[in-house]
């Protein structure tokens, strides 16, 4: 059998990445392809009707394909997540003179968040911005930056632009992940000291690799995967452009904040189908 995985290419160095993996994998003895999507919705519904076996998910994506298969009386398992998938938070960040000293205060100002369809950058936080009885759209306004919609916020682009709203001075706060809050400082485009933040979410986790109902032989695979080594010099660079330092069992409790977001935001509805009226791929 050859593992046939699917991916989503977000940025050009997927292909180099999965190319590596790739020749990892056949030097070992285990037969491996990928297919490319262009979004993480077409990737969800490949994985469900059987033609790829495994997907390296999105956490969006992930709730999707459990959903779509639970409906259709199939199973998908989650398998591996990078260490990096682990205990992320997002953060509402403000400028530093802002007089915004609690969430209460972001009543009737602007708060700049990522795509549509990123959990890290809107879904999360505005769900987080509700349990604090400020609901979006109503009490505040939300400014979307829905730079390349469809790739479930896994580039940079619309935490960047949200980021870059906020310094302009065009929004009042915006939401991003804390590595790419650090990063906008290091990079110079929240200048240091110029912006806080004014909160911050419960942990959650990020993408796994999703076993489809079509696969049944791929152990060989998984065990490949976590005996991948930083110390191996074929894997090192792999690892640092996916952005890891090891490959990890997969665990699924912390999906629950983005699971809430997606049920109050009216996302994907129980049955995994798209009920977004404003997501173009509904």
């Amino acid at each position: 059998m050859t593992v046939i995985l699917g991916a989503v290419a977000y940025d050009p160095k997927v292909v180099n990445i999965w190319e590596g993996f790739k020749l990892y994998f056949e030097r070992r003895g285990l037969s491996f392809d990928y297919i490319l999507y262009s979004n993480y919705e077409r990737q969800v519904e490949a994985l469900i009707d059987g033609a790829i076996h495994v997907a390296w998910n999105s956490p969006l994506a992930w709730i999707r394909s459990r959903r779509l298969a639970q409906a259709r009386g199939l199973t998908v398992r989650a398998i591996a997540m990078r260490d990096s998938d682990c205990d992320l938070a997002s953060v509402i960040v403000v400028r530093s003179d802002a007089r915004i000293r609690s969430v209460a205060d972001l009543k009737n100002k602007i708060v700049a968040v990522g795509a549509i369809d990123s959990p890290q950058a809107t879904l999360i936080p505005l769900a987080h911005l509700r349990r604090y009885g400020l609901s979006p759209g109503a009490d505040f306004s939300v400014q979307h930056h829905d730079l390349l919609c469809g790739k479930h916020g896994d580039h940079i682009g619309g935490e960047r632009q949200a980021a870059a709203a906020l310094s302009s001075g065009q929004a009042d706060a915006a939401c991003m992940i804390e590595s790419n809050y650090a990063l906008f400082e290091i990079e110079g485009l929240l200048r240091s000291g110029t912006t806080r933040v004014l909160a911050s979410t419960p942990r959650y986790d990020h993408c796994n690799l999703t076993a489809g109902p079509a696969a049944d032989q791929l152990e060989h695979f998984r065990r490949l995967l976590l005996e991948m080594s930083y110390q191996d010099p074929e894997v090192r660079p792999l690892f640092d452009l996916e952005g890891l330092k090891a490959w990890r069992e997969a665990r699924l409790q912390g999906y629950g904040e983005l699971e809430a977001a997606v049920d109050e935001f009216g996302f994907y509805d129980q049955n995994g189908n798209i009920i977004s009226s404003d997501y173009p791929y509904r």
